[in-house]
C-alpha cells in the first residue's frame, strides 16, 4: 500500500508534469507528499565556477541564492496546490548529487514510492550527463516511478 510518495522536482519542463502525476496518484491512493528539490550544481552550468570565467564569488554566491529562493517558490507553490486539493504535502530542498539525495531521502521518511522525471537522454549524453532517474531506479530501497518528458 502507498502511503508516502517522495517526489523529486527539478526547475525544468518535466517539473510540471512529475508534479501532476505524483499528485494525482495522491489523490487515488490518499498518500502524503513530500516535494523534494535538489540543488545539484553540476546540473546547473550557470551555477559551475570554474576558475576560467570572470565571474567573482559575489556573482556566484547572488546566482546561487536566486537558484535557491526560486526552487524553494516553486516547492512552495507546488505544496499549496496540493494542499487545495486536500493532499498533505510538505517539501524539502537538499544540495548535493541528486541521485544520491534522492534516495537517501526516500529511505530515511520510508518512502513507499519515489516519482522521479526523466530528460529522455540516451547513449552518449546519458553517460556523459549522468541519469538520475536511473540511479534512482537502482539504489532506491522502495519502488521507483519514473515520468517521461511529455511530447
Amino acid at each position: 500500500m502507498i502511503q508516502k510518495i517522495l517526489t523529486a522536482l527539478d526547475y525544468d519542463d518535466t517539473c510540471q508534469s512529475v508534479f501532476e502525476q505524483a499528485l494525482d496518484l495522491a489523490q487515488a491512493t490518499q498518500s502524503e507528499l513530500k516535494l523534494l528539490n535538489v540543488l545539484a550544481l553540476e546540473r546547473d552550468s550557470s551555477m559551475m565556477f570554474s576558475p576560467y570565467t570572470d565571474m567573482d564569488w559575489r556573482e556566484y554566491e547572488d546566482q546561487y541564492r536566486r537558484l535557491q529562493t526560486d526552487s524553494l517558490k516553486l516547492l512552495e507553490d507546488f505544496a499549496e496546490k496540493a494542499k487545495a486539493v486536500k493532499v498533505s504535502a510538505d517539501f524539502a530542498q537538499e544540495v548535493g548529487m541528486a541521485g544520491p539525495v534522492i534516495c537517501k531521502l526516500g529511505k530515511v521518511w520510508k518512502a513507499d514510492l519515489i516519482v522521479v522525471g526523466s530528460h529522455g537522454r540516451k547513449g552518449l549524453s546519458e553517460m556523459l550527463l549522468g541519469s538520475v532517474s536511473n540511479y534512482v531506479v537502482h539504489h532506491a530501497t522502495c519502488s521507483v516511478m519514473v515520468v517521461h518528458q511529455p511530447d
